[in-house]
C-alpha cells in the first residue's frame, strides 16, 4: 500500500484580515497553531480563505507566505480554483513555483459545465503542469457536480492524486473506493470536505478530511483522526460527540464568518471578513461560543 501525500487532518485555513488588507502576523500566528497541534496539512486561499473575494495579487502572496512559514513542516495545498481553464493553469504554475506541495482545484463554478468539459479541464491543468492535484467537488457552491465516472477516468492521470468530496454522501466514497483504482491502496485519496461527516467518510474508505472546524479546535481534530486511524470507534465517538455542534455552527452564516468570530474570541485574530461575506450575526454567537465550550476549544 501507498502513503497518500495528503491524508489525516488537512485546515482549510482562514485568510486573516484587518483594515482591509491581509493580517500577515495574524496570518503566521494561525498557521503556526495549526503546526503545533499536529494537522498533517493546509489548505491556502481555498474557499474558506475567501479566494472568491480576494485579489489575486492577495492570493499569489498569501500561499507564497504559507509556504514559507510552514517550510516543509506539514503540506501545504494551494487554492487554484478559477471559472477558466487558463486562469487555474497560471495559479498552479505559481503554486509550483512558490514550492506548494499540491493544488486544489474546485470544480469550475458559474459557467456550470458537461462531464465532458469537466474532464478536459482538470486533464488540461494536470498537463500544463507536473504538480500534484486534488480535485475538489463543491456541487452546492459551483452548481456543478463531478460525477464518480468522471472522478475515475481523472485518478488514471498520474499528476491528479486525490478528491476533496464535499457532498456528505457515504455511499458515493464507498462507490469511489471500490471503483477507481488506486483509492484503496492509497495513490489516489479520498477527503472528506465535510467535517460533520467525517468519521462516517473514513468508515466508508477515506483517508482525511480538510477542515474548517480545525482552524478553531485543532488538537481535538487531530485527536479525532487519531483514533479512527487506531481503529478506535469507541473514542472517535466521544470525540466527535464533542465536536459535533462546533461542525454544525460554524455553518449557520456564511463561512468562514462564524470560523472568524470564533477565532477572534481566542484572541487570534480580527472577526473582519471581505465583502460580500459579512461579519456573524449576533443571534449565532451564543451558539458558537456554547460549541466552543463543548468541543474544548476556549
Amino acid at each position: 500500500m501507498t502513503a497518500p501525500l495528503f491524508k489525516g487532518v488537512i485546515t482549510a485555513l482562514i485568510t486573516p484580515l484587518r483594515d482591509g488588507k491581509v493580517d500577515e502576523a495574524a496570518f503566521d500566528r494561525l498557521l503556526e497553531r495549526q503546526i503545533a497541534a499536529g494537522v498533517e496539512g493546509v489548505v491556502a486561499m481555498g474557499t474558506t480563505g475567501e479566494s472568491a473575494s480576494l485579489t489575486t495579487a492577495e492570493r499569489l502572496a498569501v500561499i507564497e507566505r504559507c509556504v514559507s512559514v510552514a517550510a516543509g513542516r506539514v503540506r501545504v495545498l494551494a487554492g487554484a480554483g478559477a471559472a477558466a481553464t487558463d486562469k487555474v493553469i497560471d495559479l498552479v504554475r505559481h503554486a509550483k513555483t512558490v514550492g506548494a506541495d499540491g493544488a486544489l482545484i474546485v470544480t469550475p463554478y458559474y459557467n456550470r459545465p458537461s462531464q465532458a468539459g469537466l474532464q478536459a479541464h482538470f486533464e488540461a491543468v494536470a498537463e500544463a503542469v507536473q504538480l500534484p492535484i486534488v480535485l475538489y467537488n463543491v456541487p452546492g457552491r459551483t452548481g456543478c457536480d463531478l460525477s464518480n465516472e468522471t472522478t475515475a477516468a481523472l485518478a488514471a492521470h498520474p499528476n491528479i492524486v486525490g478528491i476533496k468530496d464535499a457532498t456528505a454522501d457515504m455511499a458515493r466514497v464507498s462507490w469511489m473506493h471500490a471503483n477507481i483504482p488506486g483509492a484503496a491502496d492509497g495513490r489516489f485519496a479520498l477527503i472528506s470536505g465535510d467535517d460533520s461527516s467525517f468519521l462516517g467518510y473514513v468508515a466508508h474508505g477515506g483517508v482525511g478530511v480538510i477542515s474548517v472546524t480545525s482552524n478553531v479546535a485543532p488538537e481535538a481534530m487531530v485527536a479525532l483522526q487519531k483514533a479512527l486511524t487506531a481503529g478506535d470507534l469507541a473514542s472517535a465517538r466521544s470525540w466527535q460527540d464533542r465536536l459535533i455542534s462546533l461542525h454544525k455552527a460554524l455553518f449557520l452564516d456564511n463561512s468562514p464568518s462564524p470560523a472568524k468570530y470564533a477565532l477572534a474570541k481566542l484572541g487570534l485574530c480580527t472577526e473582519e471578513i471581505r465583502l460580500p461575506l459579512v461579519v456573524t450575526r449576533d443571534e449565532v454567537k451564543p451558539i458558537l461560543d456554547a460549541a466552543m465550550v463543548a468541543a474544548g476549544a476556549h
